[in-house]
């Protein structure tokens, strides 16, 4: 049950043929929900989603999981959405999107949102509540609209990728979560933590087609939402067609420096200014290959994506996917994005 058309690509890039999933109205939507993102509990997303279904009278199976069980539990729904005409449906933050991407990206199948992660970029990008009331209500009525999503490796990430110190960010953050709880400070005061004693430097080497460089950075940051990127005041110069997301991509370097210019950065950041921050270079990209230079014996370089942390072996390709996600949004939200003060 597929349609194959010509999506609309950004403009100034090329057309793609891609096999659109046709849904079934009367199918059973899948809701796969990760029983630990958020600070909801699963009786509550349970109910949510329940209540939703019976106003609409739609029918739908809530597959509940713990996190070691998300990719598989999400490779059997997005087989049996395919299958079936319907749609697999993530309930969870940013990780748990990206895990149920994954799974739909390779089956083709629909993917929709329900979020309750601490920022929800990828929602807000694409105009999708980040109430989960009415993000599963839109659910119901969302129709596929073509995204981009990139790879690191053989992974897909919807919102950013990284290496150096923004991974050990991450692990920050999760260990400040555990203490003190699931907010943006909390978030803010992690990263603020890390970035004070960041001290290993990556020397890389990075080709971009036929141009070749040897850097040194604190971290190599790569995004594909331009609400991100925006909000940091981090958005590169527009050098490619399409933008960060929709079209191309955006590296951030951060260059060694030292404690009082760390002190300038994390002011950048917090108001929205990091571009303007010494020793930060942004550039926008399709496909870039890095290079590492590792310890002997040493293989493998840890890489965050999407909130979610795992080593991978070098080089590390990061690239663009001509494949685009087909996620439901409702048509007049398709390839918009929420302003930061009306998503926030």
């Amino acid at each position: 049950m597929v349609d194959r058309v010509s999506a609309a690509p950004a403009e100034g890039t090329r057309p793609l043929m891609h096999v659109v999933p046709r849904l079934d109205p009367s199918a059973t939507l899948l809701f796969v929900i990760n029983a630990a993102a958020g600070s909801f509990d699963v009786d509550a997303k349970r109910a949510v989603i329940e209540s939703a279904l019976a106003a609409a009278g739609r029918k739908g199976e809530l597959l509940i999981c713990r996190p070691a069980d998300l990719p598989r539990v999400a490779t059997v729904a997005a087989a049996t959405a395919v299958a079936h005409g319907a749609a697999v449906i993530a309930v969870g933050g940013d990780g748990s999107l990206n895990t149920v991407a994954q799974a739909a990206h390779v089956a083709g199948c629909a993917m929709g949102v329900v979020p309750y992660g601490t920022f929800n970029y990828f929602a807000r990008t694409h105009g999708i509540p980040t109430e989960p009331t009415a993000a599963a209500r839109l659910m119901l009525e969302a129709q596929p609209t073509p995204v981009q999503v990139a790879a690191v490796n053989d992974q897909i990430f919807l919102v950013n990728a990284s290496l150096g110190i923004y991974p050990e960010l991450l692990q920050d953050r999760e260990t400040f979560k555990a203490r003190f709880g699931r907010s943006r400070w909390v978030a803010f005061v992690a990263a603020c933590a890390t970035l004070l004693r960041a001290q290993r430097r990556l020397r890389l080497h990075i080709e971009l087609g036929s141009t070749v460089r040897d850097v040194q950075t604190l971290t190599l940051f790569v995004g594909n939402n331009r609400l991100q990127l925006q909000q940091l005041g981090a958005e590169p110069a527009d050098t490619l067609a399409g933008t960060p997301g929709h079209g191309s991509m955006a590296a951030l370097m951060l260059r060694p420096i030292g404690t009082l210019s760390m002190i300038g950065l994390l002011l950048h950041g917090a108001m929205g200014r990091l571009g303007e921050a010494a020793g930060v270079e942004g550039f926008e990209f399709h496909h870039m290959v890095v290079k590492p230079r590792l310890a002997p014996g040493r293989r493998e370089v840890v890489v965050a994506f999407d909130g979610e942390v795992a080593p991978m072996r070098a080089p590390i390709d990061i690239r663009v996917l001509d494949k685009p996600l087909y996620l439901l949004q409702a048509h007049d939200a398709a390839g918009t994005a929420q302003a930061p003060e009306a998503a926030a």
